[in-house]
Order: C-alpha cells, then structure tokens, then sequence
C-alpha cells in the first residue's frame, strides 16, 4: 500500500511540474520585436568598423499542431562602415525595397518542446533571406530537460551541432525563469563551414595547442514566463563573438561580434496567414550555402546580364592593357572570373565562339576559364581541344591551371578521367602526364573534403598498374605509380605493395627506380594512414637485402609519419648493427637534425631522436660528405603561429662526386595549418658515368670538337640498354606531383639530332631573318595566383567569410629591328658576322600590376560590409636602345635613349578600411580607414577620450601616441641627369598594441620614381667600347700630371694628341718622358738616376742582376735544396756588385717591404710550420725551375724598379697609345662634355698596365688611378690611387710567388697610407664579425700585433692536395693548416703526369679534378691498405696470382692481378686493360714493363696506346700506368710498393683485395661470392686465382676448397659434423704443404649420421654460419712427380 501511494503522489505532482519548454499557443499570434547586428573590427573603440543590422516585428502563429508560421513586418536593413561607436547605422533602403518580397512571405516551421524540426519555404525565398530567418528559429532552440538545472550536450543550431552548455535557475518570487546557453563554436560535432582553396594544407593540431587563428563563442540568456502548457519567450538575447588572427588571437585579433535581441511585445489574435504558393522543404535549422559561393567578397557587381559584361570586360582589359599593364588589371580579371561563375556553358561557348580567331581575346578568356574553378571549366578546355581548337601550348597551360584551381567533384572526376584516355591526349607525352598527375590531384582534393572517399576513384588506376606489370612497360609503371602517390588513397595501398620488395613476387623483376617510385607513393597514404605506412616501411628497413638507396627512400617515409619513440629508438638499434655506413650515416644524420626541429607537429620526433641519438655512435658524425646526409632546418614562432621548414636529403649509392639523388622540399606553418610547398628532386643515374668517360680531344681542338665529343659520349650511352636514363627529376606542389621528367635514349636522340643536324643553321636563319625584318611583339598574362575562403554562418544566419585573394597581371612589349652590313649572303657561315657591322635598335616595356586581399566580414551577393586589407603594387620599367657593333673597328656602342611619360616606376601600397555596400546601390558605398587621420591626430595629443571606455583607456594608459612614419629619400645623378626618390609612408595600430596584426592594419605605402634631374637636358646615355689602335681616337680628355708636368697641361689638347698618334713623334715623347723620370728619380738618388737613363730599363736590370737560375726538376727539389742555398749565398756578393746603386737607394723601401722570419713568429706550435722565409723564386711553377735568391736583395730590387718604371711615365698617356677606351657620357643638347672616360695602357718594354677612370667635366680632378706591373714571372705590384688627381687616397698590392720552407707558396699583400672615413668605419664593422666568421670556417685565430697598414695572406702548399693558409692584419693572425682541395696541384708527381695532356686544358683539368677524387689502394711490405682505406696483413700464396682490383660489372673494363714470385720473393703485378697485357716486374734493381710478352726497354717510354687513351711512363725508381677513361687513374710499381688508383665514377663497381671503393667499413671482407666474412686472411685466400692442376703454366699449385672441420660439434644438442661455408686455400692432390697459416672461418655443420652427396657439398658455400673456428690454410706447396 505504501508502494502505491508513493507511486500515486509522484504521478500528481508531475502532473502539476511546470513546463519550461516555450510554446506558442493555437489561435495567437506572438508578436516580437527583433534586432540583430553582425559587426567586424578589432575590439578596440575609435577604430573603423564594418557590418550588417536587421530590423523587424516577428509574428509567430500556429498552423497546425507542431507547425508554426513566422513573418517580418516592416523589416528594415541597414549597414555600417564607420568609426565605431560614433557613427550611425545607415538604412539601406534601396536593398529593403528590393528584398520586401522575400522578407515580407511567411514561412513555415516545426517546432516541438523548444527544437526547431523542418524548415518550409516558397520557391521564391531565396536561401540568403532564409538564412535570415533561420538565425530568428535559432533562437527559439531550446533543449530544456526538466530534471536538470545544469548540464551540457550537443545542441543543433545554424551553425551545426556543438558543445552547448545549460544553466536554468528561478527568480526569487518564482515569476520568471532565467536559462543561460552558452555554444563553444570551437567543439561541435558537426561544424557547418565551407573551404575553399584548403585542400592542399593539413591541420596541425599540435600548433594550435598553445594557440588557436579562430576561435568562436556564443551566450544566449532568455527571460521566460513559465505556464502550464509551456513558457513564454518573454526576452531573448544573444551574442556571439568569433575572434580571428593568422598570428595567434592571443596577441591581438579581429573580431565578428553578432548580437539578437528578441522581445515579446504582445499577443494578437489575427492569425499569420501563408501567402497562395506552395511551401517545399528547404531543409532544417542548419545554415545552407547560396550564391556566396559564385560571390568574390572583394567587390560587389550587379549582374544583370553577364555575357553582355563579360564582352564590356574583353574589351576593357585587351584595349588598357596594350602597351602596359593598367594599374586595375588585376580587378578587372577577377571581375571577368565571376562573371564566368555565373554565366552558362553555352554563353561561354558563345564568347568563345566570338573571339577566338582574335588572339588578345582569345588569351584572356584562356587564362580566366580554369579559375571558374568548377567542372564546367574542363569541360570547356577538354572540348575545344578535343575539337582541334586549342594549340598545344595553350591546352598544357590551361589543364595544368585547371587541374589545381577547379574544385573536386565526382563530375569533375569523371572529365578528367576522359580526358586521360583521350586518344588525342595520349598520343602527346606531355598532356598525358597533366592529365595523369592531375587524375590523382583531383581524387586526393575530393578525399580531402569527403572523408568517405570510395576507393571505386583510383581502381581504374590499378587496373593499369597490374597490365603495365604484365606487359613489362616501365614507363608507363612510372606514371601510374606517380598518379596513386598523387591520390594518396588507402584503397591503393594492396596494388603498390605487389611492386614492393618482400611484399609482392612481381617486384623482383622490375627496375630499382620503379621501386622506389612504388615506396615514394606511400608519402601521401601515410597522411590519411600513419599506422599501416609505419609498420610497411620498417619492414622495408630492416630487410638488409635490400639495396641500400631502398632503405633509405623507405626511411624517409617512415620519419614522415611521426614515428613514435619505440619506433624511433628501435631504428636507432638497428643503426647500431647496420654494416652498410650510408644507411647508417643517413639514418643517423636524419635524427641529429631532427633534434633541432622546433615545429610542433614533430615535437614528439624530436624528443625520440634526442635519446636515439645519444644510443648511437658518434663516430657516424664524422663520416665525410661522401656518405648519405639528411639535412634539416626550420624556425617556428610559437606566439605567432608561424613557421617554416627546410630539408634536404641526398643519397649516395658509393662515395662519388654526385650523389645518385637529392631531394629538397620546403614547409610552411601558418595560422594553425601547414603545407609542403615546394618539393624537387633529381636522381643522377647514368649521367656521371657518360659524361666522365668523354674521349679524350686532340691537342688544339676546338671548343665545336670538345663539343661533338662530349655528343660522342653521349651516342655511345644509347648504343647501350635504354632502360636505365641518365637522369630523372620531378616537382611537387602543395604535395602534389606536377612535373617529371626522364632523360633517356628517346630525349637525348632528340637532342643529338637537333644538335648534329641541319635543322640548328636553319633555325639560326630564320631567327637571324626575324631579327633583320623586325620583331614587334605584347605579351600579357593574367593569373589568379591565390584563392582562399573560409565560409562559416553567424547567429544571425548570415555569413562570416575570410578570404585570401592574390590576383596579377603581367606584361611586357618588346620591339627589336637589326641590320647588318654588308648584307650577309644565304648560305653565311656563322663567322661572318664577326667581320660585319651590326646596329641593333630595341625598346622593351615590362610592367606588373598585382593585388592582394585579406577579407574578413559578410559577404553576400546582396550586401558586403568587411574589413579588407590591400596591397597594390605596379611597376613599370621600360627600356629604349641602340646598339652597334663593328667587330672589324673593334667597336662597340651603346645608346641609352630617353623614356617619354613614365615617371614612377614602381608603388606599393598597402592600407586597412571597412567598406559596407549593397548592390541595389553601388554608387552609396562607404569605405572608411581603420584609423583615420582624425584619429591619429587627437590621439597624438591624449591617449583616449571620454568615448573609450575606462577598462580600455586603462589598459592604453601607457602606450605610446601613434606618429605617422614619413620620408621621402632621393638621389641624383648629376652626371647623367637623372634623380631618383622613394616616399615611404606608414601608419597602423601598433600603438594600441604590439602585435604583428596590430602593425599590418593602417597604411603603408612605398613610391619610387624616376625623373631627369636640374640641369640641362640629357638626350640619350652613350656607352662605347673602342679596342685595338683606333681606341686614341676616342680620347676626350688627356691625363697628365701636375708638378714637374703641369706645363703640359696648359698646352693644347690637340697638339697632345698629335703627339701620340703621329708616329714621327713617339720617340720624342718617349724621350721627354723618360728625362722627366730621371729627373724626378735623381732626386732619390743618383744610382737610380743612372739606371733610369740607361737603355735598359730599372725593371729589367734588376731582373737580369738580382737572381740566379738553376735548372732543377721540382721532383728533386728536397735534395737540392741545401746546395742551391750554398749557391744563393755565394753568389750574394756578386748579386750586390752589381746592383749596388739600385741596393742602395732602395734600402729603406727593403726594410719596409722585405721579408723577414722574425715577422711571422708565433707563439702557436701549429704555425711553425709555416713560419719560415718566403723566399722568392724566378720562375713559374709549372716550369719546373728553382730561383734562388735572398729575399733581402730581391726585396730591394722589386721595390726600386716598381718605382722606377712608375716615376718614368706616371702617366702612360704621355707613352703610348690606349690599348682600350671606354666612354659612358650623357649627351647633353649644348653639346658639353658630360660623363666618364676609362683608358687602359699598356707598356708591353715594362710590362705595365695602367688604367685611368676619370669624369669629362673640365674641371673635375677626381680620378682613379690603378696601375700594375709585372716585375718577374714570380712577381706582381699594383698601385690603386684614387682623389683629387689621385692624390689623396692610396694603397699598393703585392702578389708574389715564392717558396715556405720548401714549399711553393703564393703571397698577396695590401698596404695604405690613408683611407677615406667612410672605408674605415664600414672595415670596422666587418672586423666585428671576423671572430665568429674564422671559428665557424675552423681556422685558428690569435691576436698579434703585426704591421700596421698592411694585409697579408700567405698560401702554401703542404702536398698535392692541401693548402696551409695564414691571413695576417695588423692585429690579429688568423691560420689553417691542411686545407683540403677538390683538385691536385700541377706540381710534383702530377705535373709530369699532366706532361701528357700538352695544351690540351680541358683534358688537364679533368685529369686533376678525377685524380682528386679517384680511390687509392696501395701496399708496403705484407700490410695492404683498401680503397676504403682499411688495412691487414696479406699473407701471400706463393706463385697464386691474387685479384687486386678489377672492373666488377659486365663490362669488364680492366683487370689488376697480384702474384709473389717463390723464387725472388718479389711481387709482380699484371694490368689486363682494352686489348693489352701489362707485366710490371723487377730485373737487375730496375722496374721493368712487359706489354703483350714484349719487353720495353726503360729508354723507350713513355708508351701510349695507338688510342691515347692508356699511357705507360716512369716515374722515379718506378713505373705508372695511366688509363682513366677506362676507369683505371693508376697502376704504380717499384721495388718497394706499389698502388692501384681507380676514377671516381668506377667507385662502388670494383672488387678484389683492395675492396668495392664504397666507404663501406664494415662490409669490407667481401668475398666473390657476395658473403661478407669476418676475417682477413680468408678475405685475402679468397680472390686467389687457383690452378686446375699442378702442371698448370701459372705455377700456382693450389685451389680454394670447403673443409671439414676435425673434430664433431654438438650443435643445438645433437652431434654435429661442419664443413667451412667460406672457402680455404689448400694445396692440389698430390702436393704437400710448405707453408700454412691459421684462418678463421664460419662452419655451417649438419648430424653427424647424415650424408653429403657431392650436389650438397657444391651448394655448401650457401649455406648459413652456425660457427666460426679456426682451420688451416696452406701458403706454399711442393708437388711431386705423380701429381695430376
């Protein structure tokens, strides 16, 4: 009973619990008053805003139960573009007026226990004013649960289904319920938003941890009157505030703030009655997209008949844009874009139809079609092409536009799809591979918005992976391949992995690059599938049969997918036990630079590859460039949201000059997303070998012969398979794949054919005629550069947008008109035109206009009011020319012609407003600064006024008052009257607040222009190049010095010239000239005097008296050294008895100048040595000469005769004629001289140079003097002064080569008196940086104080290879030791090696680049040292000739044998090369050479092959063979050692004793079998070449055999016999053992009851190792007679 009654009371008393669900009653009307705003600006007061408002009466009855009507009565628009909250809304009556009809018609709606159901509506509601009513319904959404006053849940509403929370509480009377709502707009389960142009970027949920670019928030409170059957809405406010910043909304943001207000004015009993239509679903509460999808949001057009607009824009733009770009191109291009949004297919056919015979037109069109950027746009292109109206370069343009700008659809699918199997499109390589790479865009951009991708898209791909496998056609493999990584689809994943190594039976016959293409197309899937990816590529990883570049292309995936830290640190492992070191240094090298990573999307990477980089070995980052890198550097701003990211990786298959790929790609974060922008990567696989192995050229062939050989080259690499190309590159997008290319036989055919064939003359002609008739010729090209959107509904149902637009047009006019005379004949010969004149007159005019938009506001094809931020900039930079050439008169000149009506050349302008505009009344739209001037002005005098409320104006309290940025800087050439300014303005919003937006909003602008200067008027700019004798010709000004010459100055210019050009006069002048020296040189001293006057001149007598020359070969430098200095100082006093005026008077000057030991000391141990003198020597290096002579005497000499030779003519003009004029002056219409004159002299008796630079005007004494001489093959000085009659400024230079120690060395030497302020202090600027700059570069830096005013940098040589380098100022001393060349020096060994090559440069530069690079393999004694520069003992088989080294691939190219000869315990070594035997052996102490068994007696070398490409020379106590173009750079022999040297390019292909050359260490002991043994004894044993028998005639009596182990082993419990899996050395049957060592090698072992047939024990050395014991192995034998 008790039950029951409880049960009853509950019954009752919830029959009496208040309803808070709203509910209209039946037969009421409700009426509201509603009004709503959307405003956008920053938070701030005083600053502009933008936005929209709506006004009206809401009357809401019944219909139906569940069903109610809702009508506007008297609506009203307004919009706001002013300074906020100062200025008024403004009515848009015009747009109310035109909108009555839609606002004024009923609609119907659902609405059950506060939740808004169905939407009903007539047709002729357009879905923006249904957006509007919608915000009114969503504010009737109430989802009131009665047992709870607080939760949240998941709420429907305009903006999607979002994270809502929920507080109802009573007023204290209980009158009036009070219900909070609160939508986070930020976590929705259903957010409603549309992208536009996003579908290249990737979220980065790690950036916006610390920091979100948008962010949203609602609060709707409501007053509600509870009533039995339901409450009352009795007042209802809502505002919402969304934030946006692209640099982080915690520094500052611009803001949406939408705000409703609702309320309950009465109750009417007239009923709202639907208007006669019919009412059709239109959907729910949620917002639906409209016609703001075709609307551009930045600007507003009226379209009333778009293809009658869209010609008024055809014609606009091709009638403005003819000579140069007009400044709104751009618009007027986005302009055309919409219009073609909005108009049909057929309209547009229509306009096509119309222009496409007229090419302006028909270009325009072209470029705007792919940005309509729907279907319609390939459905255009793909039937004009496919009709033959489209050229092929206009269809590859317009389908690679099209592909990247239309958005994905299944239509658009489905037209790319067609176009694909075209025949037309496959029957051109290039458009197919568009179409192709754009099929996998197209799929990836539609999976990227339709997360339910059907894998249906990319089946018809794998059906034709799975033919081309079939078939065997590679190629066609490729682009598959390439179209499925594009895709990045899941449902791809089973066809690549049949293509993959280990993973698929069809992968072990295809080529290793489609392999790697196969691992390279998982990049993308690994986005969608992190997971799968991982676990596929670590399998690819770790299987280390693999070849390496596979793992390693499959190591950069899997870092891709953020491998988590047990992945991370199992790698880590791996590299560990790795014996391939460019796996190892890769993997190794790509954690080390992923620790420095700072983007947040790899923050968990990086702190797994800190551990993994600390288990691994340091000894991997010292591994040499050879090895395979990753590169990687990246800078995140985490306040700001932004980032960027660079890396670089290239694979290496051996250590050689170029790596077999590299890779490059470049990352952007911005705004909480981010993009792999830019990806290129080439693969160089046959390319290195073709072109290294050029024939080599005759002695003086031409550079047309060097040319046809490097084709040769390349013929002979198609004679071969063309399956492997020479190279392969490709580019990515926005992760997408757009280009790729293969250089394979069919490309280079094409490019040997055009290069050998007829067709390069009569392309010359016909580009020489065109050139000769006129070219005239505009071309403009308008691009859409960058369309972004971000489409999101308010409260208010209206919509909020963000927009990225880019948009530029440029363009460039060229007109060019040659002539040449006489008139070449028909069939000239390219050389003719060197014995013409050529005049050339051209004027080219390019000009740029491009804007850009940042949009942030409503955008509706009704009314726009947003905030925008322009940048405008346009440049116009026109050229006029004239030029001739008369290559006969060594002529040339250049005319600068004036630029009539273009001042400013370049702007930017880039400004912040709020604009409001509705299309009923374009012509009233009102767009008003973010900060007007006003504003800054009375900012300027108080920080806020009474306007600003008191929180803000305390927060801005201490802030600085704006102050606007002005400055106008300009620049004038007087000389050739032109001036040139730049105006900078700016003024923002930084003084509100410190933050990158704040800085952006305002206005920023920069001017440059270009106009002539004050003065005269200049015509036009001459440059003329006079060379040869007639150069004195062109001399305007004569040079001539003051003092002693003053006197001629003040004759006429004409009589001077007289004096140079008439032969007669030469001797005089010479002779005045030379007097006038000795004048001036008396007075320093009478010796000099008498030797200026002597016939001989100073430079020459101190040549001929301060040096000694004794022929000495440099090989034997180091043994004649001490003799030759015995000889130096003995012939010192006769040196000095005959010099000793020109000692004497230059005595100070060699004190100054000489070099001294003691200058160079040090307290640093590593300089010493260096630090000897730098003794000069009188012969080049190449000459193979030792000058000996003490630096003391030679420093006297230099000194007095560069004195001397100077002071006897300061001015050469008075002594020869010019050899060279150059002439740049303005051309004035007085016709006074105006501009520069550079004359060069050269005085061929005193081996000097002298170059004036000097200005034309009369009066100008400016100049620059620069004067060099050459006082001896091992000695150069130079003197630059420059100032008034080049006096005030001047500096001398010393280059001078000599010997440190014993080395030869070069010095430079700079030494001033005076320098100008300016130098100094820009040198003391520099100086600062020098500490970091010498650290960073490994040099050793010490303060020092050494000679003030001087510079010097000494560079010796320390070997072939390396420089020793000291740079000495006056106070520091900076050195490094052993700098590594990429080349050998021609000294020593190398410069007789290069004796070979004569006058062939090329063939001497190659010779030194590949012997720099070439592997070196030699042995002294027992221990023989690898390519790879690892060493063991050999312990040689007696009379076995052992592999050295050999060209392992098919080609066989050579062949190095080894052998120990039992009788004289001396080795000998045989070369097999091209058609040639080579025996290199000792006789009578002497290294003899065999070639094909006939012996070359030592006086008949060197010995060249018939083809000169094998040569055979001595070289000291030995022997050396030289063949590098068979892939040989070396065979040297002598007693003692010998050392085999191969070319880089053979580099990973050899094998034998001396290795594979590959830097790989740890795989060293490679046997021929491929297994990799542990011992170097068995390593060694196994590249013996045994004898078939005893009586074999290479003496060699033993074999390589499979031994069994003596005693059993008990191997995993059972008794075990073992046999060796690596072969032992052992002597024939029927010989006994001499001599044997111990060898340890691995033993493969099998039941002791088990028999081994003879085909088991063949396949024995297969087997795997289950032990490794230590044998026998036998080093010499003796036979018996019996022996088989």
């Amino acid at each position: 009973m008790r039950l029951l009654a409880f049960a009853l009371t509950v019954a009752l008393v919830a029959g009496y619990q208040v309803n808070y669900a709203p509910e209209f009653a039946t037969g009421k009307t409700y009426v509201y008053k509603y009004e709503a705003f959307l405003m956008g600006g920053l938070p701030e007061e005083g600053l502009a805003r933008a936005g929209v408002k709506v006004s009206s009466k809401v009357f809401i009855s019944a219909v139906a139960p569940d069903t109610f009507l809702l009508k506007l009565v008297d609506p009203e628009l307004f919009e706001y573009s002013g300074i906020w909250p100062k200025d008024p809304f403004i009515p848009a009556t015009k747009l109310t007026s035109a909108l009555a009809a839609q606002l004024l018609t009923p609609i119907k709606f659902e609405y059950a226990n506060g939740v808004v159901g169905k939407v009903f509506a007539p047709a002729g509601v357009s879905a923006t004013v249904l957006n509007v009513y919608r915000g009114i319904l969503n504010v009737l959404q109430l989802n009131i649960k009665k047992t709870l006053n607080v939760y949240e849940l998941q709420e429907p509403g305009t903006q999607g289904v979002c994270k809502t929370h929920y507080v109802i509480r009573e007023d204290a009377n209980g009158e009036h319920i009070h219900l909070t709502k609160t939508k986070d707009l930020n976590h929705c389960q259903d957010r409603i938003f549309k992208d536009i142009g996003l579908a290249y970027t990737e979220r980065c949920a790690e950036c916006e941890a610390k920091g979100k670019a948008l962010k949203g928030a609602a609060a709707y409170n409501y007053v509600l009157k509870p009533a039995a059957t339901g409450a009352v809405i009795l007042e209802a406010t809502v505002t919402e505030l969304i934030q946006f910043s692209p640099f982080n909304i915690l520094n500052g943001a611009a803001q949406m703030e939408a705000k409703q207000v609702l309320t309950f004015l009465e109750v009417e009993k007239t009923l709202v009655e639907p208007i006669r239509a019919e009412y059709v679903h239109r959907g729910s509460l949620q917002y639906e997209f409209a016609t703001e999808l075709l609307q551009t949001p930045i600007q507003l057009m009226r379209i009333s008949n778009a293809e009658a607009q869209i010609v008024e824009i055809l014609n606009h733009v091709v009638t403005f844009n003819v000579a140069t770009v007009h400044e709104d191109a751009p618009l007027k291009f986005i302009e055309l874009i919409q219009l073609l949004r909005v108009a049909r297919f057929e309209s547009i056919e229509a306009l096509w139809a119309q222009f496409h015979n007229r090419p302006a037109y028909r270009h325009w069109m072209l470029s705007a079609v792919p940005a309509i950027g729907s279907h319609v746009a390939l459905k255009f292109i793909k039937e004009k092409f496919v009709a033959g109206e489209l050229k092929l370069a206009e269809a590859a343009e317009a389908l690679l536009a099209s592909v990247q700008m239309v958005t994905a659809d299944l239509e658009a699918i489905k037209l790319v799809e067609g176009l694909a199997f075209n025949h037309k499109i496959q029957a051109n390589p290039v458009l197919r591979e568009i179409v192709m790479l754009g099929y996998g865009t197209m799929v990836a951009k539609y999976c990227a918005e339709n997360p339910t991708c059907p894998a249906e898209l990319v089946r018809p791909i794998h059906e034709l992976a799975i033919e081309a496998v079939a078939k065997g056609e590679f190629e066609e493999l490729v682009i598959l391949l390439k179209v499925l990584g594009n895709a990045g689809h899941p449902g791809s994943l089973k066809t690549i992995m049949k293509l993959l190594p280990g993973f698929g039976s069809a992968a072990a016959s295809l080529p290793m690059r489609i392999q790697i293409d196969a691992i390279l197309a998982l990049r993308n899937i690994a986005k969608k599938e992190p997971r799968m990816i991982q676990d596929l590529a670590v399998q690819l990883f770790m299987d280390k049969a693999l070849h390496p570049e596979l793992r390693m292309v499959a190591a950069v995936v899997l870092f891709e997918t953020k491998l988590p830290m047990g992945l991370v640190t199992a790698l880590a492992d791996a590299v560990l036990k790795e014996k391939n070191l460019q796996v190892a240094s890769f993997v190794y090298s790509y954690m080390k630079a992923m620790t420095k990573n700072t983007a947040p999307d790899f923050a968990g990477v990086a702190v797994a590859c800190h551990v993994a980089v600390r288990i691994l070995s340091p000894k991997l980052d010292r591994l040499s460039y050879h090895f395979s890198r990753t590169l990687y550097f990246d800078a995140y701003h985490n306040p700001w949201m932004m980032g960027a990211a660079a890396s670089a990786f290239y694979i290496n298959d051996a250590a050689t000059i170029l790596p077999r790929a590299i890779v490059a790609k470049a990352r952007t974060y911005f705004a909480g997303a981010y993009a792999d922008v830019l990806e290129f990567g080439v693969r160089t696989e046959g390319i290195q070998e073709a072109l290294l192995k050029i024939p080599k050229a005759p002695e003086h062939a031409d550079r047309i012969t060097k040319l046809r050989n490097v084709m040769k080259a390349l013929s002979e690499w198609r004679a071969h398979s063309s399956s492997q190309p020479l190279a392969s590159m490709y580019v990515k997008f926005f992760g997408q794949e757009i280009a790729f290319a293969n250089i394979d036989k069919a490309i280079v055919d094409q490019v040997v054919e055009l290069a050998t064939g007829p067709a390069v003359h009569a392309y010359g002609r016909k580009a020489l005629d065109a050139a000769l008739s006129g070219i005239s010729f505009h071309y403009v090209k308008p691009l859409l550069a960058a369309e972004v959107r971000r489409i999101l509904p308010t409260a208010l149902g209206l919509p909020m947008e963000l927009s990225f637009y880019t948009a530029a047009v440029a363009s460039a006019a060229v007109e060019f008109q040659a002539t040449v005379s006489p008139p070449l004949p028909e069939n000239f010969h390219a050389a003719q035109l060197l014995k013409s004149d050529i005049a050339m007159r051209a004027a080219v005019t390019p000009s740029a206009s491009m804007y850009t938009y940042a949009v942030m506001g409503v955008n509706t094809a009704f009314i726009q009011a947003a905030l925008f931020s322009r940048a405008r900039v346009h440049t116009i930079v026109p050229a006029k020319f004239e030029a001739k050439i008369d290559m006969i008169k060594g002529n040339f000149k250049l005319e600068l012609l004036p630029v009539q009506g273009v001042d400013k050349i370049a702007s930017a302008v880039a400004e912040s407003f709020a604009a409001a505009r509705n299309v009923e009344d374009l012509a009233a739209a009102k767009i008003t600064p973010m900060i007007p001037a006003e504003m800054a002005a009375q900012l300027s005098r108080q920080t806020f006024t009474s306007k600003i409320t008191s929180k803000i104006a305390s927060s801005l309290a201490s802030v600085r008052s704006p102050r606007a940025f002005e400055r106008k800087m300009c620049a004038a050439s007087e000389t050739f009257g032109v001036k040139a300014c730049a105006e900078i303005e700016s003024r923002n919003a930084a003084f509100i607040r410190e933050s990158p937006l704040y800085a952006m909003i305002g206005k920023h602008a920069v001017f440059v222009e270009v106009a002539p200067a004050a003065g005269p008027v200049i015509e036009k700019i001459e440059i003329e190049v006079q060379v040869g004798d007639k150069a004195a010709e062109k001399i305007i000004k004569v040079i001539n010095m003051s003092g002693e010459e003053e006197t001629l100055e003040e004759k006429n210019v004409l009589l001077k010239l007289k004096k140079i050009l008439v032969p007669g006069l030469k001797n005089g002048t010479r002779s005045s000239s030379s007097s006038s020296s000795s004048r001036s040189s008396s007075r320093l001293s009478s010796a000099a005097t008498s030797s200026v006057s002597s016939k001989s001149s100073s430079s020459s007598s101190s040549r001929r008296t301060s040096k000694m020359v004794i022929d000495v070969p440099l090989s034997k430098r180091s043994k004649r050294v001490s003799s030759s200095s015995r000889s130096s100082s003995s012939s010192q006093s006769s040196i000095r008895s005959r010099s000793h005026s020109s000692s004497a008077s230059s005595s100070h000057s060699s004190v100054r100048s000489g070099i001294r030991s003691s200058s160079s000391s040090s307290s640093s141990s590593r300089m010493s040595r260096v630090r000897h003198n730098f003794k000069v020597i009188h012969s080049h290096i190449q000459n193979h000469t030792i000058a000996v002579s003490t630096a003391r005497s030679t420093s006297r000499s230099s000194a007095s005769s560069f004195e001397a030779i100077y002071n006897k003519a300061k001015y050469l003009a008075n002594a020869v004629t010019p050899a060279v004029t150059i002439l740049i002056r303005a051309v004035r219409a007085d016709h006074k001289l105006q501009g520069y004159q550079i004359a060069a002299y050269v005085n061929k008796v005193d081996s000097r140079v002298q170059i004036i630079f000097a200005n034309l005007a009369e009066n100008d004494h400016w100049r620059i003097c620069a004067d060099g001489v050459m006082l001896s093959y091992h000695k150069l000085m130079a003197k630059v002064a420059w100032g008034i009659e080049c006096k005030q400024y001047e500096t001398e230079i010393t280059a001078e080569t000599g010997v440190v120690g014993q080395e030869p060395a070069l010095r430079l030497k700079l030494t001033w008196d005076k320098l100008p302020s300016s130098m100094r202090r820009y040198a003391e600027k520099i100086s600062e940086y020098i500490p970091s700059i010498v650290l960073n570069t490994g040099m050793t830096l010490a303060k020092a104080k050494n000679i003030r005013k001087q510079i010097k940098l000494t560079v010796a040589v320390a070997s072939e290879r390396a420089l020793n380098v000291v740079l000495k100022t006056p106070k520091r001393t900076m050195y490094k030791l052993d700098v590594a060349l990429p080349v050998y020096l021609p000294i020593g060994n190398t410069a007789a090696e290069l004796e070979a090559y004569r006058d062939n440069l090329f063939g001497k530069i190659s010779y030194a680049i590949t012997k720099a690079h070439a592997a070196e393999c030699t042995m002294v004694k027992d221990t023989l040292t690898t390519f790879n520069n690892r060493k063991y003992k050999n312990e040689m088989p007696h009379s076995c000739y052992q592999v050295l080294a050999q060209d392992c691939t098919p080609e066989l190219k050579f062949m190095v044998l080894l052998k120990r000869d039992q009788t004289h315990e001396q080795n000998l070594i045989n070369v097999k090369i091209a058609d040639i035997d080579v025996d290199l052996y000792p006789k009578n102490s002497q290294v003899m050479v065999m070639v094909n068994g006939v012996e070359i007696p030592i006086m008949n070398l060197p010995y060249e092959h018939p083809t000169g490409q094998i040569q055979i020379h001595q070289r000291g106590e030995g022997i050396a063979l030289h063949a590098p173009s068979h892939g040989l750079q070396e065979v040297f022999y002598d007693i003692n050692t010998w050392k085999v040297k191969v070319v880089d390019w053979m580099k990973g292909q050899t094998c034998g004793l001396c290795g594979r050359a590959d830097g790989e260490v740890r795989q060293e002991y490679r046997t021929p079998n491929g297994r990799v043994t542990k011992s170097a004894v068995s390593y060694a044993h196994s590249w013996v070449l045994p004898a078939k028998s005893c009586r074999d005639s290479s003496e060699c009596q033993m074999k390589l055999e499979s031994v069994k182990l003596e005693k059993q082993m008990v191997i995993h419990g059972e008794q075990s016999k073992c046999y060796s899996v690596e072969p032992v050395l052992r002597c024939l049957p029927g010989c006994l053992p001499l001599r044997t060592t111990p060898v340890t090698v691995g033993f493969h072992c099998l039941p002791a009851e088990s028999n081994l047939s003879s085909g088991a024990m063949s396949s024995i050395y297969d087997k795997s190792v289950d032990l490794r014991e230590t044998t026998e192995a036998h080093l010499a034998c003796r036979c018996t007679a019996q022996c088989a």
